[in-house]
């Protein structure tokens, strides 16, 4: 059955743009991710007084609990953020980052909130890719030695965190009629599927990175506001940019070995 012009044509893009990218990509993704980590670090600082005095009055722990609150999560997000990106100690840096995470969806009562519940999972997934890919480094240090089992820990996290990342979508869906949303939940619907199931899950990640920088950009566009509004529409950009930073992993290394892609090879 021969193939729709208009997507070969669009495949043939994505391959040439992955092609072009592919050393670029990497790195660009790290950055991305780690961008909502180093955001908060600094909000931290910034808001030193404020996140003190909440925590402690949310959870009666007075004001030097509060405090040490605050600093770990300043220092362990700043750390962390500069370890992965000159790639050292990149397993330890991930831990401390999944730390922080599940610290804060415990301090912020984010286990009651769905869609922020939904956004942390997609942290915790673009995290995973990163030690995925610290996995993959590891292996090439052994480069030559036959891998007998396929079921290797580093297949495991690249399955659980391109899952977990689209999460992410789940929190943008807007069920209205308005051409830019519908083509968002349709087109962002079909990408999700095949990274999900694997299906040609590095262009599917690539596109959905795009539309999801779009929607980044048009809608949490924090540089016009002042205020509060400045405050929730900054959280959620880079918390986007860090799930962008996930596709573009995605993009980089493929779904991995539990896909539809590793199944067809084998027929």
């Amino acid at each position: 059955m021969s193939q729709n012009p208009i997507v070969s044509k669009a495949e043939d893009a994505a391959d040439n743009v992955l092609r072009k990218t592919k050393f670029i990509l990497p790195h660009l993704g790290r950055f991305c991710l780690v961008s909502t980590f180093v955001e908060d670090g600094i909000r931290m600082w910034m808001q030193w007084g404020e996140q003190r005095d909440y925590i402690a009055n949310t959870w009666s722990c007075g004001a030097f609990l509060g405090a040490m609150f605050v600093l770990i999560n300043m220092i362990g997000q700043i750390g962390a953020c500069v370890g992965v990106l000159i790639r050292k100690q990149v397993p330890v840096m991930c831990g401390a980052l999944f730390f922080i995470i599940g610290l804060q969806t415990i301090a912020y009562s984010i286990l009651w909130d769905i869609k922020f519940l939904a956004r942390n999972l997609a942290l915790v997934g673009a995290v995973l890719l990163l030690l995925a890919e610290s996995k993959a480094e590891s292996r090439s240090l052994f480069a030559g030695v036959p891998q007998l089992d396929q079921n290797t820990p580093k297949s495991y996290m690249q399955l659980s965190g391109r899952v977990l990342l689209v999460l992410m979508f789940m929190t943008l869906l807007h069920f209205t009629f308005n051409p830019v949303d519908l083509f968002l939940d349709i087109g962002g619907s079909i990408c999700v599927f095949c990274i999900l199931i694997g299906f040609h899950a590095r262009k599917a990640a690539l596109a959905f990175g795009s539309v999801l920088l779009y929607f980044n950009v048009i809608h949490n566009n924090f540089w016009i506001h002042t205020g509060i509004m400045n405050d929730f529409l900054r959280f959620d950009f880079f918390q986007t940019m860090a799930v962008i930073g996930g596709m573009l992993m995605v993009a980089s290394y493929g779904p991995g070995h539990f896909s539809y892609e590793e199944y067809k090879k084998k027929l």
